[in-house]
């Protein structure tokens, strides 16, 4: 008899336990699937986008202006929309692959349509009557935005289901695969800034000097091949079952507490409704265990007599504890995906406030003539983040470990927070420089100059800083809304953790408007005029370290509040 259990267990083994399929639908086994072995193809995916994307997005504008012939306010609000559309189409994407798709088939398909839009726009650039003349025909404008609407759905695909995919890969079940998990998203955002790092250097000067159909192509070809080669590794990989259509379960819990809204909610949870297989009613989710907040919630998986005398229950009236807890886990998440607004808000000035600080500052390279665009710093973020990546998996993580006793070093909330505090130094460092610049024009006299002669160079701490606070919160991010989304809403969550940046950038624009209606009353040049030796640039960056210490106040609160989703079986 034990022999035949010890069988039985060796059998179990060889498979995922958090219901992944490998292609053909049938249990992943471990040795053949996932792991570090399936991610490079998923990893070579998401960096193969993003440096498409910030080939097209570091220099549209410039693109709108030259060749499509619009007015600045006009191409840096199409750019605008359009990035803000790349940041939105996500809920679309996510949607699909959680209710029907799957991830390995939204990305798949969503991969190709990004490549179709791709071609199309390096054909707009540089085909003859595509190719925008001097005067360019609303049909060549046209053909411009219809591929990068297509590509923005393309990406609306991708982004919210390539980290999710990854982190399938390692099994939950399993403490060492588990530990890797946390490591994937390291590398995962690693790749990222990889991608952006050649799309702002090479990419940004192949536009400029070798013309924008090389400019277009080279990332067209890029994205082309690696389709390719995600399409290669499907053998590898684990796939999580969609679960059906997430917004209809939510909606089934509340409209279901608000029917059974005079009925108790019992002492003892053994009595709320639960299926009684050991796999969950819902496709691709385990079952969640119950928690004690959100107690109105729980009043729809009270059992009435009513719920079962027409033999089938009405998901209606009647959920289960997991599609209960589903909803709970939910808007637990929403109070931390608030407090990520601001921080976006912060991230968000490296493209706007920090540029116009740039060029208001000397932009040669030492004694040489070469000058560098204001824009380019971003590179040092970028770097930042590729040597904050490595720094963290391998130093950081072990040293805080030995501290904390936890697997990961830091819990998701404690390393999102430590982001955070990390970004008011950033702002700080921006006003600081800002303050000191305002007192070398003042003292010389340099109003009127354009560049004042301070090295640009001098805002590369400010640069590096966001750099280091974005592998904490944004890195951390994306591991947590991972970890705590339900299992089958996982690809939802990303989005939802995407819609931040969206967000900031839009709270960053109604600040500075809200700025400059106050502060330009009676006849004043307000904060930030076009000649900001004139304006307070300094106030505005103080503004927003002040909001985001406010932020973290409440970032502690809530994450003090936070109660971790546990599925059932887990160890308290």
């Amino acid at each position: 008899m034990q022999k035949d259990m010890g069988e039985v267990s060796g059998e179990d083994d060889l498979y995922t336990k958090d219901g992944t399929v490998d292609y053909r639908n049938n249990p992943a086994k471990k040795a053949e699937t996932g792991t570090w072995k399936a991610c490079p193809f998923i990893l070579g995916n998401e960096c193969c986008e993003r440096l498409a994307y910030y080939g097209m997005s570091t220099n549209l504008v410039l693109y709108f202006k030259k060749r499509l012939n619009q007015h600045s306010a006009t191409a840096s609000k199409n750019v605008s929309n359009w990035s803000g559309t790349c940041y939105i189409t996500p809920l679309i994407g996510a949607f699909l692959a959680d209710a029907y798709l799957g991830r390995y088939w939204t990305i798949a398909c969503f991969s190709i349509i990004y490549v179709i839009g791709m071609t199309l726009l390096t054909l707009s650039a540089s085909v003859p009557g595509l190719k925008p003349s001097s005067d360019p025909k609303e049909v060549q404008t046209a053909v411009c935005f219809v591929a990068l609407y297509l590509i923005a759905l393309g990406t609306g695909g991708i982004k919210p289901c390539v980290s999710s995919y990854g982190a399938d890969q390692f099994d939950d079940a399993d403490e060492v695969e588990k530990k890797h998990k946390s490591s994937f998203f390291n590398w995962f955002y690693f790749s990222i800034n990889i991608g952006a790092l050649i799309a702002s250097s090479v990419l940004v000067w192949i536009q400029d000097n070798m013309g924008w159909g090389w400019g277009f192509g080279i990332p067209a070809v890029t994205m082309a091949i690696d389709v390719v080669s995600f399409f290669s590794g499907t053998r590898l990989y684990r796939n999580q079952k969609p679960g059906g259509s997430p917004l209809t379960r939510i909606c089934q819990v509340v409209v279901a507490s608000f029917r059974k809204f005079k009925v108790d909610v019992p002492g003892d949870k053994t009595s709320l409704y639960e299926t009684t297989d050991a796999e969950s009613a819902i496709t691709g989710s385990r079952k969640l265990d119950h928690t004690k907040d959100l107690r109105f919630f729980d009043k729809a998986a009270v059992q009435t007599e009513s719920d079962h005398m027409k033999g089938n229950i009405d998901q209606w009236r009647l959920c289960t504890v997991t599609q209960v807890e589903e909803l709970k886990a939910i808007i637990r998440l929403l109070p931390i995906w608030a407090t990520g607004i601001i921080f976006s808000a912060v991230y968000s000035q490296m493209s706007t406030m920090f540029v116009l600080q740039g060029a208001s500052m000397d932009t040669h390279v030492g004694n040489s003539s070469f000058m560098i665009p204001p824009a380019s710093l971003s590179i040092f973020d970028t770097l930042s983040v590729i040597f904050w990546v490595p720094i963290y998996d391998q130093l950081i993580v072990p040293i805080s470990r030995k501290i904390t006793g936890h697997k990961n070093g830091l819990t998701q909330l404690q390393r999102m927070g430590t982001g955070l505090f990390i970004s008011i130094f950033a702002m700080v460092s921006a006003a600081i420089l800002e303050l000191f610049r305002l007192k070398y024009v003042k003292r010389h006299n340099y109003y009127e100059l354009e560049q004042v002669p301070m090295s640009i160079f001098w805002q590369v701490p400010q640069y590096f800083l966001i750099g280091c606070a974005e592998v904490f919160t944004f890195i951390g991010q994306l591991e947590f809304f991972y970890d705590q989304a339900p299992d089958a809403m996982r690809s939802l969550c990303s989005a939802l953790s995407l819609t931040t940046v969206a967000l900031g950038n839009y709270l960053s624009s109604l600040l500075v408007t809200i700025v400059m209606n106050i502060t330009t009353k009676n006849g004043k040049p307000g904060w930030i005029p076009d000649n900001l030796n004139y304006g307070h640039l300094d106030y505005f960056y103080y503004l927003l370290a002040v909001l985001s210490v406010l932020n973290l106040g409440a970032y502690l609160m809530i994450a003090k509040w936070y109660t971790y989703k546990r599925p059932v079986g887990t160890p308290r």
